[in-house]
């Protein structure tokens, strides 16, 4: 077991995207990362990039038993977890709410929410064993606060994690363990790419950009901004902030 006075950060799907960007935003931040993803091998190139030291593990977020695998990962590599980003997600099928099959519908849930739950979960059990304090970040969305045309699941899936994160907040509040929740907009990724795709078959990087004109910002996220904010409430300069909603949109949750 490894022994330093640097903070231990595990971060849930860190192969891409805001994930991958976290990486290397709380490695600047002096954290020792676990790095959790379906996607092993990308989840190690995230931690090379990001230049820090750390590990990277095999963790489907719907599995329990892998949830539990890279907590104690992180224990048995650095002897406890200070921070978590829970950010693992997908956005589903695109379609309206009646057209989605059970198995659609509850495989966004499972992912999106559940997921978040569990990991959730085991990373308190392990900060309380710690005798409490640390700080946790659930990836939102600013599609919890809205509706979205063929994104009931996601949506739904969202909303769910503003209302865990602060039913958790509650619970945990006298524990010295933060719990926050990330109201991201749209950001430069693959996930906003997709959602393009579906809008315009073959010009999904292009509709992308597109969405651009409906932000107050004028402009899309770059992942860093929202991986800087989850390691902002990760901080101690957020040390009285939990239980919040915190937008990261460019004003989108205001219009």
């Amino acid at each position: 077991m490894e022994r330093s006075a640097a903070p231990v950060a595990l971060i849930t799907g860190a192969s891409s995207g805001i994930g991958r960007a976290a990486a290397r935003v709380f490695a600047d931040k002096g954290y020792r990362l676990v790095l959790a993803s379906r996607n092993v091998a990308a989840a190690e190139a995230a931690l090379a990039e990001a230049g820090g030291g750390g590990l990277a593990v095999r963790a489907d977020v719907t599995d329990e038993d892998q949830v539990a695998g890279a907590v104690r990962a992180a224990v048995d590599a650095y002897g406890r977890l200070d921070a978590a980003f829970n950010n693992a997600g997908i956005e589903g099928a695109f379609r309206p709410a009646a057209e989605l099959s059970r198995a659609e519908f509850a495989e966004v849930v499972d992912v999106n929410l559940t997921g978040v739950w569990l990991c959730m979960k085991h990373e308190l059990v392990q900060m309380l064993a710690q005798g409490g304090r640390g700080a946790i970040v659930n990836m939102a969305s600013v599609n919890a606060l809205k509706g979205v045309p063929d994104s009931a699941a996601y949506c739904a899936s969202k909303a769910g994690v503003l209302g865990l994160t602060r039913a958790a907040a509650v619970d945990y509040g006298a524990t010295e363990i933060r719990i926050n929740a990330l109201v991201a907009g749209a950001f430069r990724t693959p996930m906003l790419e997709r959602v393009g795709e579906h809008v315009a078959p073959g010009k999904g990087a292009e509709m992308a950009e597109s969405f651009a004109a409906r932000i107050p910002a004028g402009r899309l996220g770059d992942p860093a901004e929202a991986a800087r904010a989850a390691a902002w409430l990760c901080s101690e300069e957020a040390s009285y902030v939990h239980g919040s909603c915190f937008a990261v949109d460019g004003g989108l949750s205001a219009i």
